[in-house]
């Protein structure tokens, strides 16, 4: 018998067994024909494939260590385990937007890139959430299942119009910015939630911006989703905001499931805080039982978002390209977990690359509006080296808390999605350090500045911030405050920390004049909590406080630590 999940017999288009050098692809799961029309002429580049989907376990293992690329959807997991003792996979290609079925880490790991397929499913993703908001506020699944049981009851099913209504928005990424398009089309007020959407570039989407998604929840009669799954998402609705939501709001989710917390959704229907929920992605799927199935009101789908003939036509297309190109040329498009870095490129600027992400996280926590511009300036030693891959890094630092799988190589494209303008200056004299990296956000009325460098080739530094000269460490948990230079302030500051058992591992205070406007930055052994913050603000000189996190000193982001290893390996070769 045939391993389970296997295709039986083997399709003729299999590698063929006497020329092992040849590049092979396989595909784990069901592609449409157009992707697998693409594979059969990639014969002429010498590349194979062969189909085998519904993998698991050790065939899984087995056929990915078989072959140097691999394209899948959302059914195969691709574990730790999967790949363990992987000598020959180089890339796997999600034909989709998700990766959260591949285990990047693992793969980063071992130096396979992963690569997706971001604009192939924009549109019927978009159009599946209007499909969903329709059909939650006309009761159409409702009302055809009733006339299906041959009763013809108009006045149990009374609907609502989106005409003149308000429709929210959080996460205003491809598929974001195409719902919006769409409610402008039906007469909707569209407020939006992101925190990387500038200003002009809402005003064109005809798009009011809002700096909190709980801000927006007690004006808005519908509401939908369109971000990752992460912290800060998960259960973004859930009990405490059914205090705050707009009596009859109806809510779509056509992004990841948990972003919505399903009990809630569930007591906020019961409650008639909810008018409707339209869901086709759930917290553990496939779902096939749910306390919502059964409620008036909810409107469900298997996670249809992107299964159109024509998206899947394009993210198979778009997908087998990417790794045709990679196995053919190496070329890298889309990845999610590493960049297409030369090693003797990547010699000169690693450190650089490090200190800049840092610095892109940095601003991106010191304030909660809407991005405008931001621009990064290099000055001496630096300034004549590769400064494109820094600023790309900065960009992904900048990124990094909002957007989920962005690296080197998609920052800068996913910044100006958003209409956020980035400029890049340099001068190669030097000032007081070999280098410097100074880096500005524009957010709202507020300018944000910070300029870091290298200590050694590895010790990342701040040299200045908001204006101000002062030496930090740029890792770990800061307390940023800025206050007025008078006596007792830094002992009051210590004072509050140490009554809530905060440990101060580094302070350091920039000033211009004795007496002016200071700021101080403390490194923290332990996050504060909110109410330790607090007592810091209620210090009297003390104007403002704020908590940024940053990685641990050492610890690289994903795409450059694939990057080192894959430097560290072609040395070796």
């Amino acid at each position: 018998m045939p391993p389970r999940g296997s295709d039986w017999p083997l399709p003729p288009h299999s590698p063929d067994p006497e020329t092992p050098d040849m590049p092979s692809i396989i595909v784990l799961d069901t592609l449409s024909p157009d992707g697998l029309s693409l594979l059969e002429s990639a014969k002429q580049h010498g590349i194979s494939y062969e189909v085998r989907t519904g993998l698991s376990g050790t065939a899984l293992r087995d056929a990915l260590a078989a072959h140097d690329g691999a394209i899948c959807r959302s059914g195969v997991k691709i574990t730790a385990d999967s790949l363990a003792g992987n000598h020959r996979l180089k890339a796997i290609v999600r034909a989709g937007v998700g990766t959260d079925n591949i285990d990047k880490e693992a793969a980063t790991r071992q130096g396979i890139v992963v690569m997706n397929t971001p604009a192939g499913n924009t549109v019927s993703t978009a159009e599946h959430a209007f499909a969903l908001l329709l059909a939650v506020s006309r009761n159409i699944a409702a009302a055809d299942a009733s006339l299906r049981d041959h009763k013809w009851d108009r006045n149990k099913f009374m609907g609502a119009q989106l005409a003149g209504k308000t429709l929210g928005i959080v996460g205003m990424g491809r598929i974001g910015q195409a719902v919006a398009e769409r409610a402008r089309a039906f007469d909707m007020r569209v407020i939006g939630f992101d925190p990387f959407l500038s200003p002009d570039r809402a005003g064109e989407l005809g798009v009011e911006l809002v700096d909190t998604v709980r801000g927006m929840l007690p004006h808005v009669d519908y509401l939908t989703v369109h971000t990752p799954l992460t912290d800060e998402t998960r259960h973004l609705i859930g009990m405490k905001e059914l205090d705050v939501l707009k009596p009859g709001v109806r809510l779509v989710n056509c992004a990841r499931g948990g972003i919505y917390d399903e009990q809630a959704l569930v007591e906020g229907l019961k409650r008639g805080v909810i008018g409707g929920v339209a869901l086709d992605v759930f917290e553990k799927e496939p779902c096939t039982d749910s306390p919502l199935f059964g409620m008036p009101g909810v409107v469900v789908t298997p996670h249809l978002g992107a299964s159109t003939e024509e998206a899947q036509s394009q993210v198979a297309v778009e997908g087998v390209g990417l790794l045709v190109d990679f196995l053919t040329t190496g070329a890298i498009r889309h990845a999610v977990n590493s960049s297409a870095i030369d090693p003797a490129a990547l010699e000169g600027v690693r450190g650089f690359l490090d200190l800049a992400w840092r610095l892109g996280m940095l601003l991106a926590q010191l304030d909660a509006g809407q991005p405008r511009s931001c621009s990064i300036a290099y000055r001496g030693e630096v300034a004549a080296r590769n400064t494109r891959l820094v600023t790309a890094a900065f960009a992904a630092g900048l990124l990094e808390g909002a957007i989920e799988d962005v690296n080197i190589v998609n920052a800068e494209m996913l910044l100006r999605e958003r209409g956020i303008d980035l400029v890049e200056q340099s001068r190669t004299d030097p000032g007081a350090f070999s280098s410097v990296v100074a880096v500005d956000l524009v957010a709202g009325d507020s300018v944000h500045r910070a300029a870091g460098t290298l200590f050694g080739h590895s010790m990342p530094r701040i040299v200045q911030l908001e204006g101000q000269r002062l030496e930090a460490y740029l890792d770990g948990i800061l307390l940023i405050f800025t206050h007025q230079d008078v006596p007792g302030i830094i002992g009051r500051v210590g004072t509050a920390f140490g009554q809530t058992g905060i440990n101060i591992a580094q302070m350091t205070v920039g000033r211009s004049t004795p007496g002016g406007d200071a700021i101080g930055v403390l490194n923290l052994d332990q996050e504060p909590s909110a109410e330790a913050i607090a007592a810091v603000a209620a210090c009297p000189g003390v104007r403002s406080a704020r908590v940024v996190k940053l990685p641990p000193a050492g610890q690289l982001p994903s795409w450059l630590a694939a990057a080192s290893a894959s430097a560290r390996a072609a040395r070796r070769g």
